[in-house]
């Protein structure tokens, strides 16, 4: 049997997914954010230019049509070789992805009032994903995702932490 066709993260997380049963473009973009959206980000666009992509490389085939032209999407065998393959052979490491750590960095090209809004609303918007997350972390019965949630849950803090540091100007 050949190798099955390598899939980079994005295809790797909208696979992984599928495997809960067929989905539109849109139920997978909502399942994303609410499965792994404080972690790993798949935006609309990510997911409508992926989908295609797999299905032409057979790792997903087409499902029934839904109202307003949406299309369903069902993962077949070879896609299910392919997302076990990534599993099994990711290098163990990854780089951090933020963007409000990437606008704090260059917060100094804001005005002082720009800046205070920057960090009061992202304390707002922290504050309230560690009660979330630690609300989920909770909930979680299953050792990986347990794992995964206390994760989140730690990196939220450190969140809130990095805001807390900045001092008021």
């Amino acid at each position: 049997m050949p190798a099955p066709p390598a899939v980079n993260a994005t295809a790797a997380a909208l696979l992984g997914l599928l495997h809960d049963g067929p989905m539109t473009g849109g139920q997978l973009v909502a399942a994303a954010g609410e499965r792994f959206g404080s972690f790993f980000t798949v935006t609309r666009s990510q997911v409508y230019r992926e989908l295609p992509v797999m299905a032409e490389a057979g790792l997903l085939r087409l499902g029934k049509q839904g109202p307003r032209a949406s299309q369903q999407y069902v993962i077949t065998a070879a896609g299910k070789r392919s997302f076990k393959a990534w599993l099994q052979h990711g290098s163990g490491g990854d780089a951090l992805r933020s963007p409000l750590v990437l606008r704090l960095l260059h917060a100094g090209s804001l005005t002082v009032k720009q800046r205070a809004e920057l960090v009061d609303t992202s304390k707002e918007v922290y504050a309230e994903r560690l009660v979330e997350a630690r609300a989920a972390a909770r909930g979680e019965t299953d050792p990986y995702r347990k794992a995964v949630a206390d994760f989140t849950v730690a990196h939220t803090r450190a969140m809130v932490k990095l805001l807390d540091s900045i001092p008021a100007e």
